[in-house]
């Protein structure tokens, strides 16, 4: 039985129309879910409530966090700079080997600690000499409204915002959440539909949908994650059909990273990612004539060298999360050879360090 939607859930929700039979259809995602009084939505977060339909983490996150922009991951959007992170709690995916499982996953909300109205996060954002904002953790798209208020907060500060979603959104919801992103990193988490369906209870086609979306009518940066599963979604075959439709459909200087997987959630059996899977998994990238492919969850100095397009000059070598030589310009091109770095660039004062947990008491 769903959890009762107290009073302080009750946060008018857009995207959803009536249906002949009584029900309500949230009109956010491709789920469609249809929902009776009281019920909750697969995400757990939208519900009806009073004939309505709710978003129940308005203003509520499960905390928020310093990070490095690297570690979105995002390695062509303000390099070095820092980058302050909050989510909420529930997904409108079900993947079995979810890595935040604890928080996206989540049917209670005990872990939103942390409360604050878009102006005051915006505000907060600043005091802690960020750049930027990600909206993270668990897929923002499920709190549509709160992280749109937010962006627009930020906006008007100067401060830059950051999707880190699965991309699984409908048609018009996408077009008016894109509008408030800056950049964002899309999990292509496969490249078949029997992967999909299984093992995260979704569909391909609509998140490769709000890729070309994306790159072919939208000004937002946008770079790519695959987690890479060993028996699962790592086949040379299925990474060259994914490598190539990307060069074809996004381009070839979409940066696109591949992850080490670690058993957690419901796939606890399934080993870690072999790094020499990684290796591989770059090498086809770049056969089928992609120019940015990363390698992360791993140490690997090559796997996270930023290289220019032209010349293959080394421009920015990364430890990790950890940038340890620069060289782009201010304007993002090569001092060699004076080509431009796909992406957005400014000057580099370096890192400030590793994540850091934040409290903001800053109240609504």
């Amino acid at each position: 039985m769903d959890e009762p939607i107290s009073i302080a859930e009750q946060y008018p929700a857009r995207y959803w129309h009536r249906l002949e039979d009584g029900r309500i259809q949230c009109d956010l995602c491709p789920r469609d879910c249809k929902l009776k009084e009281g019920q909750r939505g697969a995400c757990f977060v939208r519900g009806r409530i009073n004939d309505m339909m709710v978003l129940t983490t308005y203003g509520r996150s499960s905390g928020f966090c310093v990070d490095p922009i690297e570690k979105k991951p995002l390695n062509h959007f303000y390099p070095g700079s820092s980058i302050l992170s909050f989510g909420t709690a529930g997904c409108n995916l079900a993947c079995k080997f979810c890595q935040n499982w604890d928080i996206s996953k989540s049917r209670s909300f005990d872990k939103l600690a942390d409360q604050a109205s878009p102006e005051a996060i915006a505000n907060a954002f600043i005091g802690a000499g960020c750049k930027s904002v990600a909206f993270t953790y668990n897929d923002p798209v499920i709190f549509a409204e709160y992280a749109m208020d937010v962006a627009d907060a930020c906006h008007e500060l100067g401060v830059k915002t950051v999707a880190v979603t699965a991309g699984y959104i409908h048609a018009q919801p996408r077009e008016e959440f894109y509008a408030r992103m800056d950049a964002a990193n899309v999990d292509l988490k496969a490249f078949t539909e029997e992967f999909y369906f299984k093992q995260t209870g979704a569909h391909l086609q609509p998140v490769l949908e709000t890729l070309k979306y994306l790159r072919q009518e939208t000004p937002v940066w946008v770079e790519l994650t695959t987690l890479l599963i060993p028996g699962y979604n790592d086949s040379a075959h299925e990474i060259g059909q994914m490598c190539e439709w990307i060069a074809r459909e996004l381009g070839r200087d979409v940066p696109l990273h591949f992850t080490a997987f670690h058993p957690d959630y419901k796939m606890t059996l399934i080993p870690p990612t072999p790094s020499s899977k990684l290796t591989e998994a770059r090498r086809i990238a770049h056969s089928a004539g992609l120019q940015h492919v990363y390698t992360g969850n791993v140490h690997d100095l090559s796997g996270g060298t930023t290289h220019c397009a032209q010349c293959r000059q080394a421009l920015i070598v990364r430890d990790w999360h950890q940038i340890r030589e620069y060289a782009v310009t201010e304007n993002g091109e090569c001092p060699q050879c004076g080509a431009r770095l796909s992406g957005y660039f400014g000057k580099f004062e370096g890192q400030s360090g590793g994540g850091r947990r934040i409290p903001l008491a800053i109240g609504n």
